[in-house]
């Protein structure tokens, strides 16, 4: 089979290399790594003092739907600009806003797993970040329901604020 791919490939000068098996061991060391050292808690200390932009993490975060399935994409930024960036598609169907909540949540648990403290997250879901920031009521038992998750997810931070920002990018199918 690989062979066969080489020849199929060879003609546009496209090269096929195996990906190697990504260890749960990565992810852990990865964490470890990462995870703020006591000099970075220092400087989230200082927010107290005035300087609210100190240890702000960015959460932007989108989910889509289609017929072919769900799924999202979120990017976590430290206050020293390294990324997280996640692809996740989802086994299950989800509506727009589905996958916009699931997006969410996926991003503000691994934040929480991080020890992050404080914490901007950005949406464009105008349904999201209005019953998220309280503007809207959940008026469906499916949203109520996503909202209390999130709720008790973002207790895990100090400070914790969610922004709406305009679609940058509009996709058909």
């Amino acid at each position: 089979r690989l062979v066969k791919w080489s020849i199929e490939l060879g003609e546009y000068d496209v090269k096929y290399e195996a990906r190697p098996a990504t260890k749960s061991q990565v992810l852990a060391d990865f964490v470890g790594d990462n995870t703020p050292t006591d000099h970075i808690r220092e400087e989230e200390d200082s927010f107290e003092s005035g300087e609210s932009e100190k240890g702000l993490w960015k959460l932007s975060i989108d989910g889509s739907s289609c017929v072919s399935g769900s799924g999202a994409g979120l990017v976590l930024t430290s206050p020293d600009g390294w990324t997280l960036e996640y692809a996740l598609r989802f086994g299950f169907k989800a509506t727009n806003n589905g996958a916009e909540w699931e997006a969410l949540i996926a991003g503000l648990t691994i934040a929480k797993h991080l020890e992050v403290q404080k914490l901007e997250a950005s949406s464009d879901s105008q349904l999201v970040v209005g019953l998220v920031s309280g503007e809207d009521e959940a008026r469906q038992d499916t949203m109520a329901k996503y909202l209390a998750l999130i709720q008790r997810l973002r207790s895990a931070f100090q400070v914790y604020q969610i922004l709406k920002f305009p679609e940058q990018i509009s996709c058909r199918s």
